[in-house]
């Protein structure tokens, strides 16, 4: 039984027994358990045999524990589990999806356009990927769907990118030699540029070819990484941007469909999305990079004052400009009005405060001069689609 999730079945009612194939090494493993271990809270009858190991150590004894379910990575004997018949869900990496299991897999298409927006609206205007090359059985099709979708994204806008392949952990043949490779990709980018990294390893790899090529972050390169691991982005230096994904939620869908294969019901779906719901904003990415220098001044004093409401005109005459003509410029330098950008970072602020605090929602919206918290939820569902609170309980489960 791991600790922190009691047993609490009754007298006479059966326990089930859930083997739980899945590392604590990395954020998007501890957000799958902490997701399974809250759906655990809630039925109140599960134990677990954990090993975080995965597949290959859980094997030899795996026919042994009379389990009852099994959630586990996609790699190693997959196959082999759906022979025994044992209910199971499978969390997707090396693969797409396993016939027969209930799968798990990453919105790599949402995660490469969110990731496209945010360098986007950073006011950038040349960009690069870095991506996992594809090594054998160590296959990473997410790498290259987010890629594909990065680039879509960014096609739609107009522009273009380059790309850029290391290998992964496994195949590293000469950590130098391949940071010296990456160092010169990045030094021949037209600059300032912003790199989306396939994930945050691959973006601490990024940040260190910048540091042993003497380019500036974010200045030269802004770079985003994808998982919103704490503990990487603090190797980075500076810290790192990052994509989140919705992995805790993940992890009670995970439970509560084999939860309902155990007790022989139909599952809600045989495949579970995780989602990217936000960018964690560091220092990575912390720049505006417009050629304009008024209309860079006038980016930093709207995001100095996104506390409170800020017009137009005020802008104006924070940068010595008549409105008309810096709506002008500004629809030149970044394709969208001064208003919309004024929404466009209010949002935002309230965003980090949702992410970053547990404050009501009319407390934020008092602090930040909105008139009540149906104000500030029709202002914010305008830009992000969706109201303050569901954005709040995305990303807290990310």
């Amino acid at each position: 039984m791991s600790p922190g999730v009691p047993d609490r079945g009754g007298p006479g009612r059966r326990v089930a027994k859930v083997v739980l194939l899945l590392e604590s090494s990395r954020a998007s493993g501890r957000a799958l358990l902490r997701g399974v271990a809250n759906y655990a809270h809630v039925r109140g009858d599960w134990s677990f045999f954990w090993e975080p190991a995965g597949l290959e150590k859980a094997w030899p004894v795996l026919r042994k524990l009379d389990a009852d379910g099994v959630i586990l990575r996609d790699v190693g004997r997959v196959e082999e589990v759906v022979k025994l018949g044992l209910p199971a869900v499978v969390v997707g990496h090396s693969r797409t999806e396993v016939p027969g299991l209930i799968n798990v897999v990453t919105d790599s298409l949402s995660v490469g356009r969110l990731a496209a927006r945010h360098l986007l609206d950073c006011g950038l205007r040349h960009f690069g990927y870095c991506g996992l090359a594809e090594s054998g059985i160590e296959a990473t099709p997410w790498s290259r769907q987010r890629e594909e979708s990065f680039f879509e994204c960014l096609g739609e806008a107009g522009y273009s990118a380059n790309a850029f392949e290391v290998e992964s952990g496994a195949h590293r043949t000469g950590w130098r030699r391949e940071l010296q490779g990456l160092a010169a990709w990045l030094v021949n980018l037209p600059r300032p540029a912003g790199v989306m990294a396939c994930n945050d390893d691959c973006g601490q790899q990024v940040i260190e070819a910048c540091r042993l090529a003497g380019l500036q972050i974010p200045d030269d390169i802004a770079v985003l990484g994808v998982d919103n691991d704490d503990l990487i982005s603090g190797l980075s230096n500076p810290p790192m941007s990052s994509v989140a994904l919705n992995f805790e939620r993940a992890g009670y869908e995970c439970a509560e469909a084999l939860d309902r294969l155990i007790r022989k019901q139909a599952p809600p779906a045989r495949r579970i999305v995780v989602e990217a719901s936000h960018v964690a904003v560091r220092h990575s990415t912390n720049l505006f990079a417009v050629e304009d220098s008024l209309v860079s001044r006038a980016l930093r004093f709207i995001r100095e004052e996104s506390r409170r409401p800020v017009g137009v005109d005020e802008v104006a005459r924070a940068v010595a400009l008549s409105r008309r003509t810096l709506e002008k410029r500004f629809r030149s330098a970044l394709n969208r009005s001064v208003l919309a950008e004024i929404r466009r970072m209010r949002v935002e602020h309230i965003c980090r405060l949702l992410v970053a605090t547990n404050r009501p929602i009319s407390e934020i919206a008092g602090d930040l001069g909105f008139e009540g918290p149906q104000h500030v939820a029709r202002y914010f569902r305008a830009e992000k689609g969706i109201t303050p609170r569901e954005f709040r309980r995305r990303s807290q489960t990310s």
